[in-house]
């Protein structure tokens, strides 16, 4: 079985170390949030992740969620219930909301770790309270006052949780197709009629109540995207006044059978006729749905993260215990009847791939978090403006490599393991299985890459873009003179000239061709990713040479650096390669020919 302890040094490290975070709380009115209030709480976190979440996540894959289809009802694995309670008395659930609704009201940032962590401990545990976060921030930029006092509270304490109701069977990502209705009803309210899948959390016993947010059409509409508006649907039916009433027409028809994830109720959700409440203008749902979205985006990006560090914990663990031949060059241990894995170069490929993605790619995911925090608190206009256009291009990024590298890391990891990782003992196989899903809900890969290339680069004119590559370069000009940076600021240098070239020319030719953006879009989104992890990486290297650690630890980050650089960067070669060949490779064969 597969264990988890919090990585609570390099949490640390990338919080205080490479981000700098308590000069901004500082500066954005975060008096509080020092480290001597996050040190404590990021223990009393891995806490709770590794001794109560962890030990329920083997059972959770092996027992799954049960659904009664008499009653419509959906109960959850042994101790999830026990588990959400400690989560909701712990404070947990508000760690970042509003004070003003029962949260602590921290920095946003700050609750990224604890995501983290629970990704690696329980990801189908995990899902329960994740989309009620999107939906409180729904809510609360978009919501009515009485909607805010009377459903934001319950979903920051955790007593009710929430769900996001997008896809319908015949609708997915294009939901301009959706057909759900709602009707408007006498009293203010409205009917909703139709049917949603894919529902993460849709029925469960965890909470009395549960917050559905679902998108619908009302009678005059106007087709597409743009005549989608946006209800909160709740399982009992709650009044202005906050008083909950009978039970709503909206049930649970089934659950779905899945690859992995099978603790998590992913649920086909009936509305006949339930009474739901407008939320924000009419017509004008798409916008306040991607608000919670994007929320969820960051978030599942996390469960990428998560699920590659538990796995790379646990193929680290195996490959210095596992023995198995000798060293190419000689025995490293004699006095053992074979030398462990872990000095077999290949092994230590994985291994190390997983150590850059996954440090990497934590300061990348925290980073975006940061951005959530600038954009609403940062002191002047400008500030908020340019953290607002990173945060959007961050976003993409986050959602669609961290989780593509979690199914890669997992991978790998499994892989060490030779065919024991195959087996269901040693719990490598449920974390690859686990992390195919975070490529494909809340959008998938490829639409990650789209947002990427056609909205967040194109139609926004690379406005994130341009204030990363600033980021860039004010570091590169920085270090210039520093010798010991010197192997890593000249090549990131250069990539970025190339990166900003890149973009230009897949613009130029995308004027005359709009095949262009999506023929370029996937490789753009991975070149784009590892060039973020390249400054990452440099940047880590000087945090830590800057840092009291310990000297190992600062060499460690040297030397993965100098991996991340030489075997990992490289990939964008082959992906500026793919790029610069154009839609033509993708769009001439014949469909009917795909067959032949």
């Amino acid at each position: 079985m597969s264990s988890y302890s919090a990585p609570l040094r390099d949490i640390r490290f990338t919080l205080f170390d490479l981000l700098d975070v308590e000069s901004s709380f500082a500066r954005l009115g975060f008096d509080e949030a020092g480290r001597d209030l996050v040190d404590p709480m990021l223990d009393e976190a891995a806490r709770f992740a590794g001794t109560v979440l962890a030990p329920l996540n083997k059972a959770g894959d092996e027992h799954g969620v049960r659904y009664d289809k008499d009653s419509g009802s959906v109960t959850t694995a042994p101790g999830f219930a026990e588990a959400y309670r400690q989560f909701t008395e712990g404070g947990w659930s508000g760690l970042s909301a509003p004070a003003e609704f029962g949260g602590m009201g921290l920095p946003h940032v700050v609750g990224m770790p604890l995501e983290e962590m629970i990704n690696s401990a329980n990801l189908a545990w995990g899902n329960f309270p994740l989309l009620s976060h999107g939906a409180a921030n729904a809510l609360q930029h978009h919501g009515e006052d009485w909607q805010r006092e009377v459903f934001l509270g319950k979903l920051v304490t955790g007593e009710w949780t929430g769900t996001m109701c997008l896809t319908e069977p015949h609708c997915g990502t294009d939901l301009g197709l959706l057909k759900t209705r709602a009707e408007p009803a006498a009293d203010g309210a409205y009917s909703i009629t139709g049917t949603k899948i894919f529902i993460t959390a849709g029925e469960h016993d965890l909470t009395p109540n549960i917050v559905h947010l679902v998108l619908a059409r009302l009678p005059d509409a106007p087709a597409g995207s743009k005549g989608i508006s946006l209800f909160v649907v709740p399982k009992f039916k709650v009044g202005r006044d906050g008083a909950v009433g009978e039970r709503n027409a909206v049930r649970c028809g089934a659950v779905e059978h899945k690859m992995g994830i099978h603790g998590s109720a992913t649920c086909v959700m009936n509305f006949d006729g339930a009474q739901g409440w407008l939320v924000g203008q009419p017509h004008r749902g798409l916008m306040a749905m991607f608000t919670m979205m994007n929320t969820a985006r960051l978030g599942v990006g996390l469960q990428g993260l998560g699920l590659a560090e538990r796995a790379l914990q646990n193929a680290l663990r195996y490959a210095r215990e596992r023995l198995q031949s000798r060293s190419l060059s000689g025995p490293k241990y004699p006095d053992r009847p074979a030398d462990p894995i872990i000095v077999q170069p290949d092994v230590r490929r994985m291994l190390l791939t997983c150590k850059a993605l996954v440090e990497g790619g934590r300061a990348l995911g925290y980073h975006a978090g940061l951005q959530v925090d600038l954009a609403a608190h940062a002191g002047s206009e400008e500030e908020r403006r340019q953290a607002d256009d990173l945060l959007g291009f961050l976003t993409p990024i986050v959602k669609g490599c961290l989780t593509e590298w979690g199914v890669e890391c997992t991978y790998h990891a499994l892989q060490c393991f030779g065919g024991h990782g195959y087996i269901a003992e040693h719990g490598m196989e449920q974390l690859a299985r686990d992390a195919r899903i975070t490529t494909l809900y809340e959008g998938t890969t490829g639409i990650q890459a789209l947002d990427l290339m056609g909205r967040k680069t194109m139609q926004l004119q690379g406005a994130g873009l341009k204030v990363f590559l600033g980021m860039v370069q004010a570091f590169c000009e920085q270090q210039a003179g520093n010798a010991a940076l010197a192997e890593f600021v000249g090549p990131l240098a250069e990539k970025a000239r190339e990166w900003q070239g890149l973009t230009m020319a897949i613009a130029k030719r995308a004027a005359g061709d709009p095949e262009e953006i999506g023929a370029a879009a996937h490789d753009y989104l991975f070149y784009s990713g590892y060039m973020v992890l390249a400054y990452w990486w440099a940047r880590s290297v000087a945090a830590a040479e800057a840092s009291s650690q310990p000297q190992a630890f600062r060499d460690a980050k040297r030397e993965t650096a100098r991996f991340y650089f030489a075997r990992i960067l490289p990939r964008t070669l082959a992906h500026k390669a793919a790029i610069e060949t154009g839609p033509a490779p993708l769009l001439a064969l014949d469909e009917a020919a795909f067959d032949a």
